[in-house]
């Protein structure tokens, strides 16, 4: 009798990680592919088999190939985008933490994706030209970190997508944390549900229901065309183990930043079972102007959400202040009326954007 086949290995084995690849998927037209190249030697290249299946090539505005496929702009930087454009370094205590605020931290555990996003604020570290995973000897360190502070209450583990990572090692680093008795809650932020669900198996859920406190999942998709029906049934395996789920989205230009988009996507989830979480403005990560909406065009967006569709639809929009600073939720009680400052978490008031990057 024949082994199953390892739906890992398989869409790994299917997914594009190059132009040549995206050429020969029907995805970018070979007269079209002059240049980009030089774009995909400086950013990671993937697009897995059901975002493939998704895009239509006849569409130059799709908005799934807006989200994958490298564009030329790429390469156009602006003096106010940064290479860590939310300021992660600067609160990096130790390698793969992320120290922001009082009571949680982030555990950046790997730094592979299924997919890589064109917009990504991590674009300058992932990929297979990145940090790679954190070596046992660094992982010992940011988990030594976090026992030594009572006050982290909730480990948000990200990358990268952690769930990339065998089901086995998963395993291994959930169990590592749940001995650490002041963490009582553990999210993921992760994109395989949605671009690689074939891979939400019952073993990588299992892993996940390892821990004995509340176990959250974030979800990150923006355009409801994301949630196929192998998408829904891959939430429904984690809903239904009793892991609860939340959303994060970007604002994107040609994506989702029209009000009827934006409900679709906000209903998608809540019909998934996962709850809007975050709606990002995105960052002033390097290439990325192409994509990004102003906050104002934003805000307008977030008010006519607001009155479009349930409450269980709306995210918080929020801003991630560049230099560090944390997010702010784009509210008239924290933003200048014309977007040119925020107000942080600790009432610090922050130009932005920001003058050019140092």
């Amino acid at each position: 009798m024949s082994a199953a086949p390892d739906p890992d290995a398989e869409v790994q084995r299917r997914t594009a990680r190059s132009v040549a690849d995206l050429v020969g998927a029907g995805l970018i037209a070979p007269a079209a592919a002059s240049g980009l190249d030089a774009v995909a030697e400086r950013y990671a290249v993937a697009v897995t088999p059901s975002m493939q299946a998704l895009i239509d090539p006849t569409d130059q505005d799709d908005p799934i190939a807006r989200q994958f496929v490298p564009d030329l702009r790429e390469l156009d930087g602006r003096p106010e985008e940064r290479a860590d454009p939310i300021g992660d370094d600067a609160h990096s205590p130790v390698e793969g933490i992320v120290h922001r605020y009082p009571d949680r931290a982030l555990l950046k555990l790997v730094h592979v994706c299924a997919v890589y996003c064109r917009f990504c604020f991590r674009r300058e570290t992932v990929g297979p030209q990145g940090s790679g995973m954190l070596s046992p000897e660094a992982l010992d360190a940011a988990l030594g970190y976090v026992r030594a502070r009572p006050e982290l209450w909730e480990i948000i583990v990200t990358g990268g997508d952690p769930l990339v990572l065998s089901p086995r090692r998963l395993a291994e680093v959930v169990d590592a944390i749940a001995a650490i008795k002041h963490v009582r809650v553990l999210r993921w932020h992760t994109r395989l549900p949605v671009v690689a669900p074939e891979r939400v198996t019952g073993e990588l859920v299992h892993a996940l229901r390892r821990f004995g406190g509340a176990s959250y999942v974030a979800v990150h998709a923006n355009h409801p065309r994301e949630f196929t029906r192998e998408a829904r049934e891959a939430c429904a395996r984690l809903a239904d183990a009793g892991i609860a789920l939340v959303s994060q989205s970007v604002l994107l230009k040609g994506v989702n930043d029209d009000v009827e988009t934006l409900a679709a996507l906000m209903r998608a989830f809540v019909e998934a079972r996962v709850k809007p979480y975050y709606l990002h403005q995105g960052d002033l990560a390097p290439g990325t102007s192409h994509l990004r909406t102003t906050v104002a065009e934003g805000r307008a967006l977030a008010a006519a959400l607001r009155g479009r569709v349930s409450g269980l639809c709306q995210p918080h929009y929020v801003l991630d202040i560049p230099g560090g600073h944390g997010k702010a939720t784009i509210a008239p009680d924290a933003m200048a009326p014309d977007g040119s400052a925020v107000v942080d978490w600790r009432g610090a008031t922050h130009a932005y954007p920001p003058g050019p990057a140092d």
